[in-house]
């Protein structure tokens, strides 16, 4: 406060700081307490809500245990690769349905790595999709094979599963573990493990329960509430900030459920444009697929609304920071013109990324020489649509909301030099 020839202002009680140091810790005692109060509520609800919806084991069924039983996969390296001219089968079927006389069969020899379970250091030959072959496999090229055990005193047979990706996927991980931790430190390092959380709820509460039966969007509410509230206190620390971010995902949260259960129903997404979709339709007795595609979208916009929120109330607390002497009108007001910038470009990530995983759909149906209405109401293209536009509106709500939350809340942390200065900053 040099600025005004005057000695310091002493705190004011309650509040705990001088005028140079106001920001997220430094919010009063009162809204503490409520703020304190609220994510006590959201924790209790849901672990009530994890206790509630905590699944049994997941029994597999009779027909997969029978069809899978003894069948592992095994990695191995491709010694060579022959061409041969076969008779054509249905799985040969062209598009006007007729199945050739004769088509391009490829074979490849592949030695088990010496350390699969079974089979280990044999060459075995496995019969390659021709697409596969053309895509380019070589000598050398690491690939995976189903082993199904020996049956009636016959040997065991191999057949081609996929290429192996183990190695290169283990490399882009810790790469991207490295990157993280070498930019944001510690942050980087309590994100990662946030990110093991998220991971974690999903594979031992998210899949588990919609494969029992429980209600797609209690499932997807419940696991999205815990796994963002550990997330975010994780990685950002307990601070008045995190929790204005928390309160503006869980708000966005809900709205995303909202739009999500009308979107699914009223567009009648089935899933089972997918084979995936199919085979878990025939598969398992518990939440429609439909359902499921419910639940993938609530949790697909988890990422995004935790970017915008915690985006927003850093805005406003760094806006609070450098200008302590506005309200929260003012402070809502600058916050919204970083939050309007950010909607936009967040819209379009969205957009891009939901686009690059329907292109080989946009292409094949380019070639069908579909009319484009057509394709945007076709089940593939219009969940991608869907997921988009859920997430898109859902933001639309949540930035306004999270600013406001966090302009009250910064404004409420102001000290009594702050709201009694004659002079301002312009």
């Amino acid at each position: 406060m040099g600025r005004h020839g005057s000695a310091p202002q002493p705190a004011a009680a309650g509040h705990g700081h001088s005028h140079a140091h106001g920001g997220p810790a430094n919010a009063s005692r009162g809204v503490v307490t409520v703020l304190g109060g609220i994510v006590a509520v959201v924790v209790v609800l849901t672990v009530a809500g994890l206790v509630a919806l905590w699944p049994p084991a997941v029994a597999v069924p009779a027909v997969i245990g029978d069809l899978y039983d003894g069948v592992v996969f095994v990695e191995g390296t491709v010694e060579s690769t022959a061409r041969a001219t076969c008779e054509g089968t249905s799985s040969d079927r062209l598009l006007d349905g007729t199945i050739p006389e004769t088509v391009t069969c490829v074979t490849a020899k592949v030695r088990v790595d010496p350390g699969a379970s079974a089979g280990g250091g044999e060459v075995v030959s496995v019969a390659v999709p021709s697409a596969v072959e053309r895509a380019g496999l070589a000598r050398g090229d690491g690939v995976r094979l189903t082993r199904f055990p020996p049956a009636d005193g016959q040997p065991a047979v191999y057949a081609w599963a996929d290429r192996s990706r183990r190695t290169p996927l283990t490399v882009l991980v810790v790469v991207f573990a490295l990157a993280v931790v070498a930019v944001a430190r510690l942050k980087g390092l309590a994100a990662l493990g946030g990110l093991a959380v998220a991971y974690l709820a999903i594979g031992s509460f998210v899949v588990p329960a919609l494969l029992a039966g429980s209600d797609p969007v209690l499932v997807a509410v419940v696991a999205s509430s815990a796994i963002m509230t550990v997330l975010l206190y994780l990685a950002h620390g307990v601070t008045v900030k995190t929790t204005t971010a928390l309160l503006g995902t869980l708000a966005g949260l809900v709205a995303t459920a909202l739009f999500a259960w009308w979107a699914t129903a009223a567009t009648g997404l089935t899933g089972l444009d997918a084979e995936e979709g199919q085979a878990l339709s025939q598969l398992t007795t518990g939440a429609g697929i439909s359902g499921v595609i419910l639940c993938g979208i609530i949790i697909a916009g988890l990422g995004v609304l935790n970017d915008v929120t915690i985006s927003q109330a850093s805005a406003v607390w760094e806006i609070h920071d450098a200008a302590p002497h506005l309200g929260a009108g003012r402070l809502f007001s600058a916050g919204m013109r970083i939050g309007r910038d950010h909607l936009a470009s967040v819209v379009y990530t969205i957009v891009f990324v939901y686009a690059g995983a329907a292109l080989p759909t946009l292409m094949l149906q380019t070639l069908y020489q579909r009319p484009v209405g057509d394709v945007v109401v076709s089940g593939s293209v219009a969940e991608e649509l869907v997921r988009t536009l859920v997430t898109s509106s859902s933001l639309v709500l949540t930035i306004p909301l999270t600013t406001a939350v966090a302009a009250v809340l910064a404004a409420s942390s102001r000290t009594a030099a702050d709201r009694t200065d004659p002079n301002p900053p312009d």
